[in-house]
């Protein structure tokens, strides 16, 4: 891309799955300098497979990265329906997204992660890069309280695993505990003007990209503004019964010392404005609130509406009028 024709704040986009192409589809059009950074620790469906079959990194978060990067337009919207297609059958290829079987053979081409990406995202005509957070594929292992009292805790291991879990997640760590961080993210979260953290999954989606040193590193030492996204809802197993500002303790637990300069969360999400506004606070960030869900669904952000959020918080100059 020219420099020169870029316009928008340089922006990186961290987390993995829904949460993370929701982002994706509204940055997208705020900025034309935008990375995704995904978290590679999925386990399960075509991902799972060919991770265990073949060795190679899951490619699903990937995917939808690149899938929710592509543009309007009749090539953008088809490429995206092709990779994200599923072949339906009674044999091997049954549940196979067609873009991990292309990531993955790109990767076995090319010998290279980050180049197969960049690949993939010139077929798509994609707004953005895609990279992974690291070059190892690793697991989410979650200490779990089994009983409301705090009882019985358990070990549990896998992001599938982790995302189902019936008991309440009281910290995670990955596995490898030091994976090497993907240098191309790194140099990406150090050049930003903004980096993103959510909305998604909170302990397997959003909160592993602070598990990895060197990326968790540029997180504290970038010059970029952080802002962190918070969910519409809890998420069943994961997060039941957070409060807004539950997710901003968690985060504060799993990267101390990372400050945060703003949190935007749905309007109708948050019940005591004061309780999130006092834990942004302590993170060092103003507390922002808009309508981000869509009309008849509040579980899914609208891409407008978070666009326009973006603009806003991106545009110091503009008045976020729904600023508390």
């Amino acid at each position: 891309m020219d420099p020169a024709r870029v316009t928008g704040p340089t922006v990186v986009a961290l987390g993995g799955g829904h949460g993370l192409s929701a982002s994706l589809r509204a940055l997208r059009r705020v900025t034309d300098a935008l990375t995704a950074v995904v978290t590679v620790a999925d386990d399960g469906g075509s991902s799972g497979r060919l991770r265990r079959e073949l060795g190679v990194l899951p490619p699903g978060d990937l995917r939808m990265a690149l899938a929710a990067l592509c543009g309007d337009d009749d090539w953008g919207q088809t490429w995206s329906r092709v990779v994200q297609h599923r072949f339906r059958s009674e044999g091997d290829l049954h549940d196979h997204a067609v873009g991990n079987l292309l990531i993955v053979a790109l990767w076995e081409l090319l010998g290279d992660s980050v180049a197969g990406l960049d690949w993939v995202a010139r077929l798509l005509g994609a707004h953005g890069r895609v990279l992974p957070m690291s070059l190892a594929p690793m697991d989410i292992e979650a200490l779990v309280e089994l009983d409301d009292d705090g009882g019985g805790l358990a070990t549990v291991r896998g992001q599938v695993a982790v995302a189902a879990t019936a008991g309440h997640v009281v910290h995670v760590g990955l596995v490898p505990d030091r994976p090497p961080a993907c240098p191309e993210a790194v140099a990406a979260v150090l050049a930003a003007d903004w980096v993103v953290l959510g909305p998604g999954s909170w302990f397997t989606s959003v909160i592993p990209h602070l598990l990895v040193p060197d990326l968790a590193e540029a997180l504290r030492t970038t010059t970029a503004r952080r802002l962190v996204v918070l969910n519409l809802a809890p998420q069943p197993g994961e997060t039941t019964g957070f409060a807004p500002e539950t997710h901003l303790e968690v985060l504060a637990v799993h990267a101390p010392g990372l400050a945060v300069d703003a949190v935007l969360a749905d309007t109708a999400a948050v019940p005591d404005p004061k309780s999130l506004r006092r834990a942004a606070a302590s993170l060092g960030a103003d507390l922002h609130l808009a309508d981000l869900a869509c009309d008849g669904d509040e579980n899914s952000h609208d891409q407008d509406r978070l666009a326009t959020a973006f603009r806003h918080l991106f545009a110091p100059e503009r008045d976020f009028s729904d600023r508390i």
